[in-house]
This record gives C-alpha cells, structure tokens and sequence, in this order.
C-alpha cells in the first residue's frame, strides 16, 4: 500500500491519521499485520521514532496490538475501541463509517441525559438546581437564535450531568458535545424541535428543582428524542 509522504511539522500526527484511516476504512482488516516500523518509516519518509509513536497512539485507542515481537496486529475497532476513536476522527474531519454514527450517538446522548436528570434531581444540592433553574429562565431569552441557544442547551445539561454526580456520565458527556458530538457536524437547525422548546428546558429545571426523579427523566426524554429534523417553517420557539 502507498502512503504520501508527509510534512516535517507533527510528522507522527500525520502518520497516525493515515494509518488510522487505513484501518477504519477497512483497508487494513483485523488480523492483519501492518508493515515494520522500518518500513513503514521508509514509506511515509520519516524516522522510526515518529513511526514509533504513531503506533503507540493507534494502540491506546484500540485499533491494534503490538506484541513483544515487534509485529503491529490490527484489532476489529468493533470491539476493542470507545468513543475516543470517535473523538480522533471528529478533530481531523472525519467520521466512522456507520451510516447512522449520528443517529447513534444522539440516542447514547439520549440515555446518558435521561437517567442524568433523574440523579441530579435525587442528588443535586440546591446552588446546582438554583443554577439550573436560573438558566432555564435565561435560555428562553435566546430564542430564535439556533446557535446561541445550541451553546446554552450544552451548558444546561453540562449542569445536569454533573449534578448528577456520576463521573462516568460526564466523561460520556465530554466526549459526546466535543467536535459536534464526536461524530461529524449536526447542525443546530436540524435539532430546532429540541432547542426551541423552551417551555420543556423549563420544565426540566423545575422537575429537578423539586427532587421529582421521575418527572426529570420524563422531561429530559421529550426534549432528548424530539425529531432531528424540523422544517424551517416551524421553527418557532415553544415557551
């Protein structure tokens, strides 16, 4: 296989990024061994030290394995990658090739804030339900601007995530909001159902506010599985 040899600046990134293509794509299938550090340094016409650090950075995000040998295996990223991978392709442009990874990822963005908002109601202290409630009142403020209103929404369930106090929820949440949701560009307008129901950020709020897990959960799955697609015509806010 042929790799285009590569700008002195960052030279291991761009070996990383072509190799992790390589193997997302399918063009290197789990099992197969990719070429020495040797030559793959000759191919993309850099030292085996940036070779060796490309390599490093595809085994922490579980694309291969490196045994005692020396040999690099490909591993299925099926199996053995997280959201990481996700998070790489997004900052370089790029996406997994799922057709429904957006479908996805909003639906894991979904069950993460559902049960998120059901905690913070049962275990928010008051200055993070007052907060919350607070920008709730703001966020209505925003409307129709689907970008500022975007931004606002992150920030609101940044506040119900944490609130929640389950850390595993937030590293989720982190790597779900980073580069457009990690997984490719999902337009504010296309989410205008969401983010024009202002009337349903604030019921959330005051659920939480009142401890009512139940009500929360219920408010948050309204907003978190409204259609990702809402005709132009409609955009109006809901207050």
């Amino acid at each position: 296989m042929a790799f285009a040899p590569v700008p002195r600046a960052s030279v291991s990134d761009h070996v990383f990024g072509q190799l992790r293509d390589a193997i997302v794509s399918g063009r290197y299938r789990p099992g197969e061994t990719l070429p020495g550090e040797r030559e793959l340094a000759v191919a993309f016409a850099v030292n085996r030290h940036a070779v060796r650090e490309a390599l490093r950075r595809l085994q922490q995000l579980g694309l291969v394995r490196v045994s005692q040998g020396g040999a690099t295996r490909v591993l299925d990223w099926r199996v053995y990658a997280g959201l990481d991978l996700a998070l790489s392709l997004a900052r370089s442009g790029d996406v997994l090739p799922v057709e429904t990874l957006v479908r996805d990822m909003l639906e894991m963005r979904a069950c993460v804030g559902i049960d998120a908002a059901r905690l913070c109601a049962e275990r928010g202290d008051r200055a993070v339900t007052a907060a919350l409630v607070q920008a709730a009142e703001e966020y209505g403020s925003l409307a129709p601007d689907l970008t500022r209103m975007a931004e606002a929404n992150i920030a609101i369930w940044r506040m119900i995530v944490r609130g929640s106090g389950n850390t595993a929820y937030l590293l989720a949440f982190n790597s779900l909001v980073a580069g457009t949701f990690a997984v490719g560009d999902v337009p504010p307008d296309a989410r205008a159902a969401e983010l024009l129901d202002v009337a349903g950020h604030r019921r959330l709020a005051a659920a939480i506010a009142a401890g009512q897990g139940t009500a929360a959960a219920r408010h948050a799955r309204a907003l978190l599985t409204a259609p990702v697609t809402t005709p132009a015509s409609r955009r109006e806010a809901r207050a």
